[in-house]
């Protein structure tokens, strides 16, 4: 009966896509307009690839967004230095220009084809990929299914379910099951999103670790860092980071209210969406703080109250200007979770996080276990502990030096994706090798 209902799912899924196809281009002609589209590149989203394919075997990875993206950075690395072809798909226009910056031209990069069979259709009918990985949480109904169809061998890599996900997927375990089990291997983050995928029906699953603690130090133009340090001299500092509404204002009123204490203080305020920037902006100046903005290269004065961050791929640029870092979405009021702390403690920061952190509990867990995160539950504790950590050294220094030893101890999820992945890439690695292998069309 199970199978039944899902195979009515997914029929009902795949005819509801096939429906409002053809009124799609006006929704991705907006979302250009906003900028959320690259308006010259828009047809890759219906699954029209805008370069050839390469001859030789070729890897399909796709990851979502910015986080996901950093986090295969590595793993496509290795793929690429195997004499694999890669093509990177991601579903953002901040997402792409990540994979520019750190890949170059030795990927092939293109925008997610939408979840309808049409455009998947036609862009597996182009690629032709060998294998294809997803990242975290990307699970879409057609792509598995036009995958499954094609014997093309799909695995999660760094597979996470934050507990709203998990819920929804349990109201529809037998959906879940159909297409989880289209899947080769799963490879999560933690014993609790290995459980969650195996009680929804995936096998084989292994346990990694999260392949962002793999990642390379984030970078930094040195050039700019130095003037900036320069500019800040020795005033107290801290940060908010990939932060979401709500929690701008609550950085705003920390900020008025320390600075009776620490007089000289600056804020660093890093939105998730520096899109918002202009908002943002208004609502400080409104309330009578001097901003300076990073997109418009304005400089931190004396007088400056709170540096905006509303650049995208610096944050390892905001984190190096400061020793205190709170941790976004963690206190909003639209939406939680959490953001990934790994960044801030891999640059060896002290970190403060508000108490809804489903999406990142296990890293969170080992951070606070030892000393280098702290959870605070309420605006005014996150005042107070930010007031602590500037003013006693101590204190911060062995957060921030706790935050570097579980960093290291955490390390080790690349080596074991790949070697959970050789299966599937090693026979591509020796007809790459070999040269044997000439692209043609079936």
């Amino acid at each position: 009966m199970s199978e039944r209902w899902a195979r009515m799912a997914l029929s009902a899924y795949r005819y509801a896509g096939a429906v409002v196809y053809p009124f799609l281009g006006g929704y991705i002609s907006w979302r250009a307009r906003k900028g959320k589209e690259e308006h010259h590149r828009r047809r890759e989203r219906y699954g029209f690839a805008s370069v050839e394919r390469p001859v030789g075997p070729l890897v399909w990875v796709h990851a979502a967004s910015v986080g996901e993206t950093g986090a295969v950075i590595p793993l496509t690395e290795r793929l690429l230095d195997l004499g694999i072809n890669v093509v990177l798909t991601t579903g953002t226009v901040t997402s792409a220009r990540l994979a520019e910056e750190r890949l170059g031209d030795r990927v092939i990069h293109q925008y997610v084809p939408l979840d309808l069979k049409t455009a998947v259709s036609r862009f597996l009918e182009h690629w032709h990929p060998d294998l294809a990985i997803f990242a975290e949480s990307e699970i879409w109904p057609m792509t598995v299914l036009e995958l499954g169809e094609r014997s093309i061998p799909q695995v999660l890599v760094n597979a996470r379910l934050s507990d709203r996900s998990f819920a929804s997927w349990k109201k529809r375990s037998y959906v879940a099951e159909a297409l989880l089990e289209k899947l080769a291997h799963v490879i999560a983050q933690s014993e609790d999103d290995a459980e969650r995928f195996r009680q929804l029906g995936a096998r084989p699953v292994t346990v990694s670790g999260n392949l962002k603690v793999d990642t390379k130090v984030p970078p930094v133009d040195e050039r700019t860092l130095h003037l900036l340090m320069r500019q800040v001299g020795n005033r107290p500092v801290w940060a908010a980071i990939s932060t979401h509404d709500g929690e701008e204002q609550m950085a705003a009123r920390i900020h008025r209210n320390l600075h009776e204490y620490h007089s000289r203080l600056l804020t660093i305020l890093v939105p998730r969406h520096p899109d918002r920037a202009d908002q943002i902006t208004r609502m400080l100046t409104t309330q009578g703080l001097t901003v300076a903005r990073r997109s418009l290269n304005e400089p931190i004065e004396a007088n400056t109250d709170i540096y905006l961050g509303d650049t995208i791929g610096e944050m390892g640029l905001y984190l190096r200007l400061t020793e205190v870092a709170y941790v976004g979405r963690s206190m909003a009021l639209a939406v939680s979770g959490g953001q990934n702390p790994l960044e801030p403690a891999i640059l060896e920061t002290a970190i403060l996080s508000g108490p809804n952190i489903g999406n990142f509990r296990d890293s969170y867990q080992r951070l606070e276990e030892e000393g280098a995160a702290r959870i605070v539950n309420t605006p005014g504790e996150l005042e107070e502990a930010i007031d602590l950590l500037l003013t006693n050294n101590n204190q911060r220094e062995k957060m921030m030096l706790a935050a570097a030893r579980t960093v290291e101890d955490m390390k080790g999820a690349l080596n074991i994706t790949l070697s959970t992945l050789e299966p599937f890439v090693h026979p591509l690695v020796v007809k790459s090798r070999l040269g044997t292998t000439r692209f043609r069309m079936r």
